[in-house]
């Protein structure tokens, strides 16, 4: 039985830099850094892919994971939700007679994981209660409540004056609170959850910090990590020995 699935997603039409999600890193797809951590968890019993791309298939399914299906190009665009691709994942499951408890939300911008890490991820969402989703985070270097916005007015505010109002943003850090950045490491979502809301996170989310992770958006950011690689090569070897 199939009770924790991995869910990987990995649409082709990808703007900032032409075909990301297949774009090499380290010597290897982009994608495939997310399939192995993925395949080598312990506690995961499948691997899929979602996509809307056959070339983008063959090259999952080279490295393991399962691609039973292609994503509809109608939610696959720039501007889909998350929630588009997982209920359609789950759709099929269904129809498969496939009833998963959790789906492991891993995505392939952000390719530098530990496995143990997933692990440790799903074990605090399983001796959990009362939650309806666990989601990855790291501390921001610089607190949130320092951040800016443009108003209509054409004018620096900062975004706490939306509801602090004649908010201090020159105060020192050390006063305000921690912030935290969602990073794509893992999130672990309860499909009991998912089809009673229809959204994937929910209203109860459990915290789980991890180190700084990067992730990939632009050439500059492959170059960066590209670099980071050639600092620690441990990196990849504990996905592709």
């Amino acid at each position: 039985m199939a009770k924790i699935v991995a869910i990987i997603p990995a649409r082709s039409g990808s703007k900032g830099v032409v075909d990301k999600n297949i774009k090499s890193l380290g010597g290897y797809p982009l994608i495939a850094w997310s399939i192995l951590a993925a395949k080598k968890s312990k506690l995961i019993d499948r691997v899929l892919v979602s996509t809307d791309s056959d070339i983008y298939a063959e090259i999952a399914k080279s490295f393991g994971a399962e691609v039973p299906f292609l994503r509809p190009k109608n939610i696959s665009g720039d501007k889909s939700g998350d929630i588009e691709f997982v209920l359609h994942a789950l759709e099929w499951l269904n129809k498969n007679s496939i009833e998963p408890e959790l789906f492991i939300h891993i995505r392939p911008t952000t390719p530098f994981r530990n496995p143990e890490v997933i692990d440790i991820a799903i074990e605090k969402f399983n001796n959990s209660s009362n939650y309806s989703s666990l989601r990855s985070v790291h501390e921001m270097s610089e607190t949130a409540y320092k951040s800016f916005e443009i108003n209509r007015d054409s004018k620096l505010v900062p975004i706490c004056d939306r509801k602090l109002k004649n908010f201090d943003s020159n105060i020192p850090r050390q006063s305000l609170p921690i912030t935290y950045a969602a990073n794509g490491y893992v999130d672990v979502l309860s499909v009991a959850n998912i089809k009673r809301t229809s959204s994937i996170h929910g209203e109860n989310i459990l915290p789980f910090i991890t180190n700084v992770s990067y992730e990939v958006d632009t050439e500059e950011d492959f170059e960066y990590l590209e670099f980071q690689l050639k600092k620690r090569i441990d990196i990849s070897k504990l996905l592709f020995k």
